[in-house]
């Protein structure tokens, strides 16, 4: 599993940080020559593979958040509170006295001109700020921030006045500004923690957008209708009326609404010409700019067309809703043809998987910013973010937002003034170590503060087949370990291209193979040759097992997984026992790459297979090749018992009840054995998507689960023996020609 942050453990301690610096993208005499004519437009730059967001037509530094990759502005004179480093962090600048007591724009066209002069430079600083963003000097580090994220910090009120400047945040409004910007994007599915304070950032969005925006409208929805009116009762509305009045349009209605927020002159007229100039503001004509809350379901918005929705909760919409069903529709309400008009803010936990969660995964990994099609778009059209819970965890923030990740030597003074006397990552354990007991409340607490993208998705013990207890107890090992370590990356080839003669392992990280054991040299590449068939000689170290596909393309350009597993038995051999050793789950442009893919990982470890044969033409290109040696008959018949097909090919069906439940239970008693905690140790089953494949692995639907029916093929290859069945035999009595005699009653009779 791959962690969507860079992290680094040393003598030094503990670190980490959400993005990279990437070099050297733009020639530098480019660069420089297109920031002195300010040519960067804002927006998706095709021919860097990056997103613009800045303003200014010049760029400095490019990060990847979450493999996307943006142009940051060029640094611009940052402000510095003080030229001690230790006394440089955000602090929210006090709104003058003079201008506070102004609370609507038709108390200001009473002032004289003179006390406007005075401030028409200050609030169009104010206006470009919330354009261009701010920089400032954190910790003797010049420091962005965006627009939206400044409006948020500096003039939204939430539950506990003003909120927080936080590194994690920083990032987030970063991301989200690349999303707005790209024009290939529908907006953000944002995987989080609980209280990471989501909800008032996109209600603080919603807001800073609404007051710019003319004849538009804007949404809320969450988990219940209730939720959506709270969130705009309580968070939204208390946002608009705290704003400066230079910022406030003209609102229709009540001043505190429970179903709309509507605005009458949107804020972007009151423009330095507009404050000067005595034009009448109470005859401008209103431009119907709404903020309403909708209740949950899938054609909420449907037919309504939206600039800005607000997805809160998105985890867990349970039946009868559904987030995948809402998103088809509410999709439509951000386009116009093929155009992209507005964005969603989505953000939310997880629900277990059966109430909601596992529809908000599917949506999630759909939104993966490296998948995309041909119009360079996600398959949901959404770019997924996600920030592990040490990052916005409350209590262990320093005073420049930071988190603090483990126990200092002394103590540290948190951003709410109090001490933080621990790291975030040892509370954290320490809670995890509380529940172990509890493997539901464990889980349950994994969604709620996830470190990794797997914590997020952990789904109730009971909901699975398998000993969910154990499967997880082996995640989180290999999660608290450098799996790297354990798992290398590569690709098999054939020596110098030629094919049926030596193969080759070559770590690379575009591999499509996960190895976790390479046999020594004089167990490598073991074949013999006999009668003209290929027959490998490892077979009593271990076996593979196969899940195929007969297509190469399908479509709607998805289409399961080819898989592949190796697992060993014990052997007197240099080798681990009950070792899965070997996990490929891809599905290449071809077949015949596949296949090819597939012989070679055989060949290498010289072990035989066991695949299905419903899909037979990996079988087929296996005897073309010379290899029926490689592929095992079914464990579960005699050979003369077997089909003119099985005979032919070998490979075991899929079809059968009993081969079905044969293939659980082989899983189920390889995890009770050789999973999680055993004797005061863990198991080295390292290969983390087989694992999450077998804790959501559902019989009645095995087509979804392509790690689950490869691996546990290996384990039935590995232990055929089980399953050979029982000769049957017959008696028949032979006939010797000795009387027998019925010796009740007074005389003997023959029988």
């Amino acid at each position: 599993m791959s962690l969507p942050f860079e992290l680094e453990e040393n003598k030094h301690g503990y670190n980490q940080t959400l993005y990279k610096n990437i070099l050297d993208v733009v020639n530098p005499k480019i660069l420089k020559k297109q920031n002195r004519l300010k040519k960067w437009e804002y927006g998706y730059n095709s021919d860097y593979d990056f997103i613009v967001i800045s303003k200014t037509g010049q760029i400095g530094q490019i990060i990847e958040i979450q493999n996307l990759r943006i142009a940051l502005p060029a640094t611009n004179e940052p402000f510095k509170r003080s030229k001690e480093k230790a006394e440089q962090y955000w602090v929210k600048a006090e709104y003058p006295k003079e201008l506070n007591r102004i609370k609507t724009r038709f108390d200001w066209q009473d002032y004289p001109i003179d006390f406007k002069e005075k401030w028409f430079d200050y609030i169009d600083e104010e206006f470009r700020k919330r354009d261009e963003g701010y920089w400032f000097y954190n910790k003797g580090v010049a420091t962005y921030i965006t627009g939206t994220h400044y409006m948020y910090l500096q003039w939204s009120k939430i539950d506990i006045g003003a909120p927080d400047y936080r590194e994690a945040n920083r990032l987030f409004y970063i991301f989200w500004e690349a999303c707005k910007a790209d024009n290939r994007c529908y907006g953000m599915c944002y995987l989080k923690n609980r209280r990471s304070g989501f909800s008032f950032m996109s209600s603080a969005e919603l807001v800073n957008q609404a007051t710019i925006s003319s004849d538009a409208r804007f949404g809320i929805l969450s988990k219940s209708g209730s939720d959506a009116k709270k969130m705009f009762t309580d968070k939204v509305v208390p946002i608009s009326v705290n704003y400066p009045f230079f910022f406030k349009p003209i609102q229709d209605g009540m001043d505190r609404p429970k179903t709309e927020l509507a605005y009458r002159v949107p804020a972007s007229k009151l423009t330095r010409r507009k404050l000067e100039s005595n034009e009448q503001l109470r005859e401008l004509d209103g431009l119907d700019t709404t903020i309403d809350w909708k209740n949950t379901g899938d054609n909420s918005y449907d037919g309504e067309k939206l600039k800005l929705l607000a997805h809160d909760e998105s985890g867990k919409w349970e039946r009868p809703d559904n987030i995948l069903n809402n998103w088809r529709v509410t999709k439509t309400t951000l386009r116009l043809g093929s155009r992209i008009v507005g964005k969603c803010m989505m953000g939310s936990t997880s629900n277990a998987l059966d109430k909601g969660g596992n529809n908000f995964k599917k949506l999630y990994y759909n939104s993966d910013v490296k998948k995309r099609n041909r119009n360079g778009q996600t398959s949901s059209g959404l770019y997924s973010l996600f920030v592990p819970m040490e990052w916005n965890y409350e209590g262990f923030m320093d005073s420049y937002g930071s988190p603090v990740f483990i126990r200092e030597k002394n103590s540290i003074k948190g951003i709410d003034g109090f001490e933080i006397e621990t790291g975030v990552i040892e509370h954290w354990e320490n809670e995890v170590e509380g529940l172990k007991s509890d493997q539901d409340s464990l889980n349950e607490y994994y969604r709620q503060f996830p470190r990794t993208e797997a914590h997020a998705f952990r789904d109730e013990t009971k909901q699975s087949l398998f000993n969910l207890v154990k499967i997880y107890e082996q995640i989180d090992y290999n999660d608290s370990v450098n799996n790297k370590l354990n798992v290398t990356q590569g690709s098999f080839n054939w020596v110098n291209g030629i094919k049926d003669s030596t193969v080759m392992f070559y770590p690379n990280n575009d591999g499509r193979f996960k190895i976790s054991w390479v046999p020594p040299k004089n167990l490598q590449n073991r074949v013999i040759v006999r009668n003209g068939v290929k027959y490998p000689l490892n077979e009593h170290i271990g076996a593979f097992g196969c899940d195929s596909y007969d297509i190469s393309g399908t479509v709607d350009g998805k289409g399961s997984n080819g898989s592949l597993h190796g697992l060993t038995k014990f052997s007197m051999e240099d080798a681990p026992s009950n070792h899965f050793f070997l996990e490929y789950i891809s599905r290449p442009q071809t077949a015949e790459i596949f296949f090819e893919d597939v012989l070679m990982a055989l060949v290498f470890y010289g072990m035989p297979l066991l695949c299905e044969n419903n899909k037979p033409r990996l079988l087929y290109y296996l005897k073309r090749r010379g290899y029926r040696g490689f592929s095992m008959n079914r464990p579960d018949k005699l050979i003369n018992k077997l089909s003119i097909t099985e005979r032919e090919i070998g490979g075991i069906p899929n079809s059968s009840e009993d081969i079905k439940q044969a293939h659980a239970a082989a899983i189920e008693s390889y995890i009770e054995n050789f999973v999680g905690i055993k004797e005061n140790n863990y198991g080295d089953m390292y290969h983390q998507k087989t694992l999450e494949d077998w804790a959501v692995f559902n019989i009645n639907n095995r087509t979804k689960h392509d790690a689950t029916i490869s691996s546990g093929l290996a384990i039935m290859a590995c232990n055929k023996n089980l399953y050979r069945p029982v000769p049957q035999t017959s008696i028949n009595k032979i006939n010797l020609g000795i009387k027998t005699y019925d010796n009740t009653g007074t005389i003997s009779k023959i029988n």
